[in-house]
């Protein structure tokens, strides 16, 4: 019984300074600050509705479109089905119908130019290899000739290649030349931004408004109230919510740069491509021919979405292009902006008692004139 009682007493003792260790300090109490009340300053009944129209004016600008797109003074051009006018046709060998001077330009260089040269050195070439295969078989020319060279033949294969290639480098240097040249001063400014995964579309000339461009879904894989594409938008992966819509017939500088990764902007029919790069601007003049809608895709792998980045041209005439840009807030060059709506005045309040009294300006002495 003493053994135990002597264990304990041992226990306790080894238990004591963990135990005071352990329990916190008891700090002392903080003094209490006592806080003052900011006085509060009236607000001039006059100036509620100022503040009312004030906070109501960002929701009036953020008002979204109906289903199909549409704005005021402007409904979404629908595509040309019949004749599959700026997208892809079934069972196409040749380019897409060109609705730019470039566009046009370079298709008569591949179908008047090209094509035929291909066509004869081919037909050229398969018809030496059955002459050659007929005269100088072993059994029609059992002694072979030992010709080893002849000038006339040495001649001809040298300058009809040279022909041929200056044939083809004059059109297409001048095709190159033609698709960089500088965009006339007075050229729409339109700057596509590439992100993932969908585009944006900047008109700094018309206000800075930017649009963006999404990819529009089909209805069975949209929830209840979304928009989703129909047959007025586009072909299927191939329609977008917003479009790039641009003047027909005016000259078009398109500016192409990227936020994350390289995406490349590429309209077939309209004969344009251009890389967007982060942190560069590259530029390209561009005129369409016809109104309608042209539509193309990001031609740069860009990560796990990039089938799904449509780019839609929608061009129209300047009229109905400048009735678009009026609806999305933005200017025309040259028109004067609207001049602001004049602010209610404000009631100034009574004179409160104890404030400073009012300097009588008419009663202080005109300044002595200098010499």
């Amino acid at each position: 019984m003493i053994m135990l009682k002597k264990f304990l007493v041992v226990v306790a003792a080894m238990a004591m300074p963990s135990l005071a260790l352990a329990q916190p300090a008891n700090p002392a109490p903080a003094p209490v600050t006592k806080e003052v009340a900011a006085p509060v300053v009236a607000t001039p009944a006059a100036a509620a509705p100022a503040a009312a129209e004030a906070a109501a004016a960002p929701a009036a600008a953020a008002a979204p479109k109906s289903m199909d797109g549409s704005l005021p003074g402007y409904t979404p051009m629908r595509p040309d089905y019949a004749n599959s006018v700026g997208m892809p046709k079934a069972k196409e060998v040749d380019f897409q119908e060109q609705f730019s001077d470039n566009g046009q330009y370079a298709k008569w260089i591949n179908n008047a130019i090209l094509l035929p040269i291909i066509t004869i050195i081919s037909m050229f070439v398969l018809g030496l290899l059955l002459w050659v295969i007929v005269r100088f078989n072993r059994r029609a020319n059992p002694v072979p000739s030992k010709t080893t060279h002849n000038t006339f033949i040495e001649v001809v294969w040298t300058l009809v290649p040279v022909l041929i290639l200056l044939g083809i480098a004059y059109p297409s240097l001048d095709l190159l030349a033609k698709q960089f040249k500088p965009a006339p001063a007075d050229a729409v400014t339109i700057k596509a931004t590439g992100y993932q995964w969908y585009w944006g579309y900047t008109y700094p000339d018309h206000g800075g408004f930017e649009v963006v461009s999404n990819m529009l879904k089909e209805q069975g894989d949209v929830a209840k109230g979304e928009r989703f594409r129909t047959e007025n938008d586009g072909p299927k992966l191939m329609a977008a919510d917003n479009r790039m819509v641009v003047p027909v017939g005016v000259p078009i500088r398109i500016q192409t740069t990227a936020a994350d990764v390289i995406h490349a902007f590429a309209v077939p029919s309209l004969w344009f491509k251009l890389d967007a790069v982060p942190g560069r601007l590259n530029e390209k003049s561009l005129t369409i021919t016809k109104p309608g809608v042209y539509f193309g895709q990001c031609s740069e792998l860009c990560g796990a979405r990039h089938a799904f980045m449509p780019i839609v041209v929608e061009a129209l005439p300047p009229e109905k292009f400048a009735a678009w840009v009026k609806a999305q807030g933005g200017t025309m060059p040259g028109a004067e902006k609207p001049a602001p709506a004049a602010a209610p005045a404000v009631a100034a309040p009574a004179a409160a008692a104890g404030t400073a009294p009012t300097t009588d300006t008419a009663a202080a002495p005109a300044a002595a004139p200098t010499k």
